[in-house]
């Protein structure tokens, strides 16, 4: 496969420094590709696709009229990150979930920042994720933020920044096993020959973390994962994590309370539950307390979960962490708790609740990228330079109707990573979601989520906007490409 005539486009490209010129860590990759057909990598995209097919690697899109369940877009070329990076990278990630940990506990009990002025007291309060029956609340160990998905985005400079984070049902975790074991099928050598760190231990890491934090004094926890079922667009995901940790997957109307305490309904009559990795929305996880037309959730399990008779992972109110009005000022929050700066940077933020921010972006809003506090997937967002005058005006109108809902950021120059598009590779944008576990102690997975925007030109990288994913090779040691076997250790660990 020859690379010399791939553009980077004047993008940071994850894989080439120049054309023909590759990464130090993606050397090994390249050098062995180089004599490989371009027909054979078409030819064994085509075998990954159907291996994914095979597997039932779907999510379902919502309003979709073709048909609800697709098939996750996969792309064959890796995405390599060099063990100095990595080491920066789950550094960044610990102390960030640490932080924000102290802060959802602090939010729902003694308000300390809150008090002190360095969150302001009417953005916690007024969030839509913040949820005053959660207040007094203490999970077993103190641990809220138990599973989380934080999203990072590389800028042309190369400088990797946070851009969001997932502290309430993260999903995608499913697609980085699958999608590794596609590729160890496809080109095994090179696993070891690169000494990419293993991700298939993430469900007995999970099932540990889960189990770390159950209710105190039991020696084996009975964990379920509660789903709301089959039309969900994650229920791949719920089944097959289920399946990989041993645990039983189950809706609201398979769990009922009785005697203080949360039972499953078993062929052999009830049996008592202790963790609950729940995948559905805070707000639906119990009609008596929150929704009351939820049909997914559990009647009375808030009441067995304030007593501590049960865990829910991750925290019912964790969602308040996530608030993308509250994600401006993390890097405070990581001060505030911990007296260090944050290792990984937010992306410069524009808050528009602040008079003198709305008016900057306003004045802007054909350079700037405007997301809604609550939103996901890529929805409730303006990409300013591809907007319409007709859209500008109309997000100008929520702006001022809604200042406290939105934020306003740089559209950065998003790093791009070769891919396979039809007989030839072209740069297209991605991100990166490390997965990072929270029990005993902290957990990184080494790797996570490479997103695509499989559209040329596109920012987007959510599946359910037309997105893709990539394996994200971590490796061991930061490698040199050399003249005698081919690699070449600078001795980090």
């Amino acid at each position: 496969m020859d690379t010399r005539d791939y553009d980077t486009g004047g993008f940071f490209d994850e894989m080439f420094e120049a054309p023909g010129v590759p990464r130090r860590e993606a050397a090994l990759l390249v050098e062995r590709w180089k004599d490989l057909p371009l027909e054979e990598l078409m030819r064994r995209q085509a075998a990954a696709e159907r291996a994914l097919l095979m597997m039932g690697i779907t999510f379902n899109v919502y309003g979709d009229e073709a048909g609800t369940e697709k098939i996750f877009p996969f792309d064959l070329v890796p995405r390599i990150v060099g063990a100095s990076e990595w080491a920066t990278i789950e550094r960044g990630l610990e102390q960030r979930i640490r932080a924000l940990n102290l802060f959802v506990a602090d939010c729902y009990g003694a308000q300390k920042i809150l008090a002190d002025g360095v969150v302001p007291r009417e953005l916690v309060e007024s969030s839509r994720a913040f949820l005053k029956p959660c207040m007094g609340l203490s999970p077993p160990g103190g641990v809220w933020c138990h599973v989380v998905g934080t999203d990072l985005v590389r800028d042309g400079d190369g400088t990797l920044y946070v851009l969001e984070d997932n502290l309430r049902c993260p999903s995608g975790v499913s697609y980085v096993l699958e999608n590794r074991a596609v590729m160890k099928r496809t080109f095994p050598q090179l696993f070891e020959a690169l000494r990419v760190r293993p991700v298939d231990a993430y469900p007995s890491r999970l099932l540990d973390t889960l189990q770390a934090v159950a209710p105190a004094g039991l020696d084996a926890p009975t964990t379920v994962l509660l789903t709301p079922g089959m039309y969900n667009s994650a229920y791949f995901e719920h089944s097959f994590l289920a399946q990989q940790m041993g645990i039983e997957l189950v809706e609201g109307r398979d769990l009922v309370v009785e005697d203080g305490a949360v039972h499953m309904r078993t062929t052999r009559g009830l049996a008592k539950v202790d963790v609950i990795y729940r995948r559905i929305d805070d707000t639906f996880l119990d009609p008596k307390v929150f929704r009351a037309d939820s049909l997914l959730g559990v009647p009375g399990l808030m009441e067995v979960y304030a007593k501590g008779g049960v865990t829910l992972a991750n925290a019912p109110g964790t969602g308040v962490a996530d608030d993308k009005v509250i994600y401006a000022y993390v890097p405070k929050i990581v001060r505030y708790y911990l007296g260090e700066d944050a290792i990984l940077p937010n992306v410069p933020t524009y808050v528009c609740r602040e008079e003198d921010d709305l008016r900057y972006v306003l004045e802007h809003l054909d350079e700037l990228v405007v997301k809604a506090a609550n939103e996901s997937g890529g929805y409730g967002m303006l990409v300013g330079p591809a907007s319409t005058k007709a859209e500008r005006e109309e997000f100008a109108a929520r702006l001022r109707a809604d200042p406290r809902n939105y934020i306003a950021q740089p559209t950065l120059a998003l790093s791009r990573a070769p891919t396979l598009v039809g007989d030839k590779l072209e740069g297209r944008h991605v991100d990166l979601r490390p997965y990072v576990l929270y029990g005993r102690d902290v957990f990184v997975l080494p790797g996570g989520l490479t997103r695509v925007a499989l559209r040329r030109g596109s920012l987007v990288v959510n599946s359910s906007q037309g997105g893709g994913s990539k394996d994200t090779w971590v490796l061991h040691n930061d490698v040199l490409h050399g003249a005698s076997n081919g690699l070449a250790s600078n001795g980090a660990k």
